[in-house]
């Protein structure tokens, strides 16, 4: 059995040093960095028109911000602006409309996010960490474990960059403008509860202040930290909770998502039907579907009759085998009695669309990549 992770502590506790980067706006509210901006001894509208350029016009580059003065314009972007994310890798397939992007951070640590387009919307994928403490031993990113958190600029940035790729155009057959948010990148997005937070409040607020997104079209996911999915039922938000769950026994869940020592499936369960009442939200149930693991029958049956009546859905997910992993997907037929059952037991249920197996789409996997290639050239990691 994998042993129990470490769940980290508030990364602004006392005595801790994380390798945070230089404050961004995006780590303000607009009052902040009206502040800010008045410190550095301009007009505090200038706040205004700077965020204006990054969260209205997509805009970074500080030639482009020709309504600032010259004189201020690289002193304010240096101040406001600075560069989070260097592009390490972006890899594109299904003719475009799934794009991957691996980032480095300033501290060298990797990080990954996708973008995905249909006829419909266009949605980002993003992380919420460097790396993974929660230890799932199917999960590229769990096998990596944790480096860090991200700050709240640097998960919002990614966000703002992939909305700028799709107001370009790039996704052909897709709206121009990014409509959804899922924190499914790398990480456990309620393991870094603060900064994840202020990044929504920075997504669905109206520009110049933030991207302007709808609540209901941001969705969280979380291996089930029950204290962390009860204080986001308290945050007045409308967003989606997604819990993965991936078992519905607490034998084979302690194992697959070893946190389930500490908080068992009826707890996770219990939270998540709370969030449910109070936000009046559908739960998403995430559920990768494993060969010979979590597909049997019987599991079917068990999460049917767990879910049976609740305001949940099932999104069953096909395992993106890592490489060299035991892991591996379960046949097809067997999936199809899966969703079979639990539709019998009255359980909306779907398929997660399989995108990106071309280009290391499973979470962590295109990091990895890279971060071995590295080692394998320099015979230590980049």
């Amino acid at each position: 059995m994998t042993s129990l992770p470490l769940i980290p502590a508030d990364p602004d506790a006392p005595g801790r040093r994380p390798a945070m980067p230089p404050r961004h706006l995006a780590d303000l509210d607009l009052a902040g960095r009206r502040a800010l901006v008045t410190e550095l001894g301009e007009p505090a509208f200038r706040a205004k028109q700077v965020s204006t350029h990054y969260f209205g016009r997509l805009v970074r580059d500080p030639a482009e911000m020709t309504d600032l003065p010259a004189a201020t314009r690289d002193r304010l972007a240096d101040q406001l602006l600075p560069r989070l994310l260097t592009p390490v890798r972006e890899l594109a397939c299904d003719d475009g409309a799934t794009r991957k992007a691996l980032w480095r951070l300033h501290d060298g640590s990797l990080v990954e996010s996708v973008l995905m387009g249909y006829p419909d919307r266009v949605t980002v994928c993003i992380s919420s960490q460097a790396g993974c403490g929660m230890a799932c031993p199917f999960c590229a990113t769990g096998q990596a474990g944790l480096t860090r958190n991200l700050s709240t600029a640097e998960i919002v940035d990614q966000a703002v960059y992939l909305a700028g790729v799709a107001a370009s155009g790039a996704v052909a057959g897709s709206p121009p403008r990014l409509s959804h948010v899922v924190f499914m990148g790398m990480g456990e997005p309620l393991a870094n509860y603060s900064r994840v937070i202020a990044a929504i409040r920075r997504l669905v607020a109206p520009a110049p202040e933030g991207l302007g997104l709808s609540q209901r079209h941001i969705t969280v996911s979380t291996v089930g930290l029950v204290p962390a999915i009860r204080r986001l039922a308290s945050e007045d938000l409308s967003v989606t909770l997604a819990l993965s769950l991936h078992a519905p026994d607490d034998g084979l869940r302690d194992e697959l998502v070893p946190v389930n020592q500490r908080w068992k499936v009826s707890e996770v369960l219990d939270a998540a039907w709370d969030y449910a009442a109070r936000t009046g939200r559908r739960v998403s149930i995430e559920y990768a579907m494993i060969k010979d693991v979590n597909d049997q029958p019987w599991r079917a049956d068990l999460l049917g009759r767990l879910l049976a009546g609740k305001l949940a859905h099932v999104n069953l997910i096909p395992l993106n085998p890592t490489p060299g992993s035991r892991w591996d997907a379960s046949p097809k037929p067997v999936e199809r009695e899966f969703v079979r059952r639990l539709r019998e037991a009255g359980v909306s249920t779907t398929v997660r669309d399989t995108r990106g197996r071309e280009i290391d789409g499973a979470c962590g996997q295109l990091a990895a990549a890279v971060d071995n290639r590295d080692t394998d050239r320099t015979g230590e990691t980049a």
